[in-house]
Parts: C-alpha cells; sequence; structure tokens
C-alpha cells in the first residue's frame, strides 16, 4: 500500500499531469467569476458593491474619537507626547510613624471592578439636546419681538406697555421676615387651603381680565337661623315634669283647634244658602213670567217727553254765543284766577304763624317713619326663622309627636318609638330652606286594568 501511494504522489509532481479540481475549488473559481450588474440602478448599490474599506474607515475615525476626543491628524504634538523625565522621588516616611501606623493603612483602596464598568469612558462629548432650546410659540413669540422692534424704531409705545406705564407700581420690595421654626405665636399656615394671596398689581389683573370676581355677601349668610336640629320642649321627655307636660298639651290643643277653625271655614264657604235653593214657586213665577200682557201705555208718553226736552236743550247750547257773553265770561275768569292768588298768598302768610305747630307735626312723622322701620326690621329678623315659599306648595309644619298622660312610660324600657328620623330630617331640611316643600308622586295608571279568567279556575267554577 506504501508503494502504491508513493508511485501516486511522484506521478502527480510529474510535469504534464493534470490534476482533478475538486468541489472547494470549483465553487471559488464560480465565486470569483465576476458578476456584471447594473449600477446605474438604486437597488444594486448595497447590494452588489463592496464597502468594507469605508467601514473600516469610519470606525478608524469613531475609534480615534472615542479614545482621544477627536482625529490624531488633528492633535498637536503636546497632546501626544511627553517628555520622560523618570519617575518622581518619594519622601521619606517620617521617624514619628510606627510600624503599627503602616501596617494600619495597608493598601491604598481601588475602585470596584463594577463602578470600573459603568464609568464613561468615551471622550465624545453627549448630544446637544434639541428639546431644552425649544419653546412653545418660538415662531409668534419671535414675530411679536420683531414688530415690537420696529414699532421702538418708529417711537410707537405698545398698548400693553402704555397700560403697565399708566399706573406707577411700588418699586420697594419688604424683606422677607423670617422666623424660626420654635416661634409658638406664628400664624397658622394651611398648605391645602384654597384661598391664595394675590402678588400681582390689583389694577392690571382688573384690566387683563385675571381678577377674581367677588363673592356676593350674601352667598356666606344661611338660608336660616333655624338650627340644624332642633330640641323638643321638656315636656316631651319620657318622664315629663306634670307642668311642662301639661304646657305641651296646651300647645298641640292650639295646633288641632286652629286645623279645625280652618276646616269649618272652608265647609261654611262651601255650604248652600237656603235662601238662594230654588222652591216650587220660584220655578212656577218663572215659567209663567212674560205671559201675562200688562197696561204700559202711561210708561211710553214719559219717555217721549223727556226725549222732547232734552232734544230742545241740545238746539239752546248749540246756539252761537254774542260778544257781551264772552267779556263776561273772561272777566269771571280773570278774577277767580285772582282770588285762587289771592287764597295762597293768605295760606303762606298764615304759615308764618304755624311754625310750631309744622315742627310738632314733622316730628310726630319722623316718630313714625323710625317706628316703621323698627317694625319693618322686626318683621325682617322675624321672616328668618320662618320657611320662605320656594316652591308651589306651602310648608306644613310636622305634627307634634306627644303622648297623653296615661300613655306615658316610668322608664325607657317600657318607651315605645314614635315618629321617622327620616321624616323628621326631611322636614327640617324644608323648614331651613334647603329644598323646596313636596308631595308624594301620585301613581296614574296609564291603562284600565283587564281581568282575565284563567282556564284552571274556569274549570273549577
Amino acid at each position: 500500500m506504501a508503494s502504491t501511494r508513493r508511485s501516486k504522489r511522484v506521478a502527480s509532481s510529474q510535469p504534464g499531469f493534470l490534476r482533478l479540481k475538486s468541489f472547494s475549488d470549483s465553487t471559488e473559481s464560480v465565486s470569483s467569476r465576476r458578476k456584471r450588474v447594473n449600477k446605474n440602478k438604486k437597488k444594486n448599490w448595497n447590494k452588489h458593491i463592496d464597502v468594507n474599506d469605508v467601514d473600516a474607515f469610519l470606525e478608524d475615525i469613531r475609534h480615534q474619537e472615542r479614545t482621544t476626543g477627536g482625529l490624531l491628524s488633528e492633535k498637536s504634538d503636546d497632546t501626544l507626547f511627553f517628555v520622560d523625565v523618570g519617575q518622581p522621588e518619594k519622601a521619606e516616611p517620617k521617624a514619628a510613624e510606627s510600624e503599627e501606623g503602616k501596617k494600619r493603612k495597608g493598601k491604598t483602596s481601588q475602585p470596584l471592578r463594577i463602578d470600573l464598568i459603568l464609568q464613561h469612558d468615551s471622550l465624545i462629548p453627549p448630544p446637544k439636546d434639541v428639546l431644552a432650546y425649544q419653546q412653545p410659540n418660538a415662531k409668534k413669540l419671535r414675530r411679536i419681538a420683531q414688530k415690537a422692534e420696529q414699532l421702538a424704531i418708529k417711537g410707537v409705545v405698545p398698548r400693553r406697555k402704555r397700560l403697565l406705564n399708566m399706573r406707577p407700581v411700588d418699586r420697594v420690595t419688604k424683606k422677607a421676615v423670617t422666623e424660626a421654626n420654635n416661634y409658638p405665636d406664628r400664624e397658622f399656615y394651611d398648605i391645602w387651603g384654597q384661598k391664595s394671596k394675590d402678588s400681582a398689581d390689583p389694577w392690571y389683573l382688573q384690566q387683563t381680565g385675571k381678577k377674581r370676581v367677588k363673592r356676593p355677601e350674601k352667598m356666606n349668610q344661611k338660608p336660616s337661623v333655624i338650627p340644624a336640629v332642633e330640641v323638643i320642649a321638656p315636656g316631651g321627655s319620657y318622664n315629663p315634669d306634670f307642668f311642662s307636660h301639661q304646657a305641651l298639651l296646651q300647645e298641640a290643643h292650639e295646633v288641632e283647634v286652629k286645623k279645625q277653625k280652618a276646616e269649618d271655614k272652608v265647609e261654611r264657604q262651601l255650604a248652600v244658602n237656603k235662601d238662594d235653593t230654588a222652591t216650587k214657586e220660584t220655578i212656577l213665577r218663572e215659567e209663567v213670567q212674560g205671559l201675562v200682557e200688562e197696561d204700559n201705555e202711561d210708561d211710553e208718553t214719559a219717555p217721549n217727553e223727556e226725549e222732547e226736552d232734552v232734544a230742545l236743550g241740545g238746539i239752546a247750547l248749540s246756539q252761537k254765543k254774542t260778544e257781551r257773553q264772552r267779556k263776561k265770561e273772561k272777566t269771571e275768569k280773570i278774577k277767580e284766577q285772582q282770588r285762587a292768588s289771592d287764597k295762597r298768598l293768605t295760606e303762606l302768610q298764615q304759615q308764618l304763624f304755624q311754625l310750631r305747630s309744622i315742627k310738632v307735626s314733622l316730628k310726630q312723622q319722623d316718630q313714625k317713619t323710625q317706628s316703621r322701620q323698627t317694625q319693618r326690621k322686626a318683621n325682617q329678623e322675624a321672616q328668618k326663622s320662618q320657611p320662605r315659599r320656594l316652591g308651589r306648595l306651602k310648608f306644613q309644619p310636622q305634627d307634634l309627636e306627644i303622648q297623653l298622660s296615661d300613655e306615658l312610660a316610668g322608664s325607657l324600657r317600657q318607651l315605645k318609638p314614635e315618629g321617622s328620623v327620616l321624616k323628621d330630617r326631611f322636614k327640617s331640611m324644608q323648614k331651613r330652606n334647603l329644598i323646596e316643600p313636596r308631595e308624594r308622586a301620585k301613581f296614574k295608571r296609564r291603562h284600565k286594568l283587564k281581568y282575565v279568567e284563567k282556564r284552571a279556575f274556569r274549570e273549577i267554577t
């Protein structure tokens, strides 16, 4: 076997021997063959063009920027080279330091590996934050600034600047008095409070429309002076005093009497009067009326005579007045005016002697007006404790929850609950003018009920 291999090797080394190409050699020859590609098209630029040299050049530039902060060709010699003068001599340790102190110091502390990894090893400066330099409405503000410069060149003052210059602003700034934290008399400051101090000029805020609307004083007042929870009289206790219980019974009795009087009044108004009711005689008289003829000849002559007199009087009045009659009427009119003026003068002269009585009458009139004002104020104060008319319904007070003398319980265990807390609160809100008086909605059926007899019931019947 060895002899055959050696003979093959010798034969292959002889000149003129043709080798058979292997598969790898054939593939290399195929790949090394140049492929014809149209480079005018953009899709073939990166696909069939070798850009390794360009990538290597750019990577070299990036490496130089990371390590040296720029290109080496642009660096000066002082930054690239330095003069080696040898290692600096260390200072001799002081004699006062003992060997124990040296042992305590040990090796110098070195940074950890994780800290070295996190350190910034690139000399390239961070990119500029473009968003930090942007401003909202920058184009609009630039245009406003350019317009202001043009107006300033012409000598025109803008309206906003004129408004600010109309009222001088106090330039003196007051120094803030700082108080210590342990100062007990300082004012309490609520960080969650809704009130905010207006530090700007009030006139400027009013002109620019940024000033808050003043809250009306009426909105700070309560709608009623009645307390939210009214305490019942002492007679309403479970074990009340005799006199206080009787007083409460008397109050409840008066309320019931008023209700009964109101009901009786309505019944009297709606009652039918017996005198106005029709009887058989009145019905017969109304049916016969107009059927019986009466002699009215004398009555017919009288109206004719009256009509003639009225006609004659109208003719007499329509006659034309003479000159003498007109002059007489004119003189009478002048005399009447003279008499009226003389009467007015005499009344004015008489008032001079009535100054004392006039003064007394004026004083009485002032007293009457003052008394009326005080009465009006008293009525207004009394109205504050009364429910107002807020809706179409009138407020109806709640019935007094009271027990009779024989219903009183001797202890809390025997006491029976009366009334409802929900109704009590509802009536209290109506009485304090928080909600309008209401009534329960009446159920009105849209369709009539239809009764149907079931088949099972029909079979039984």
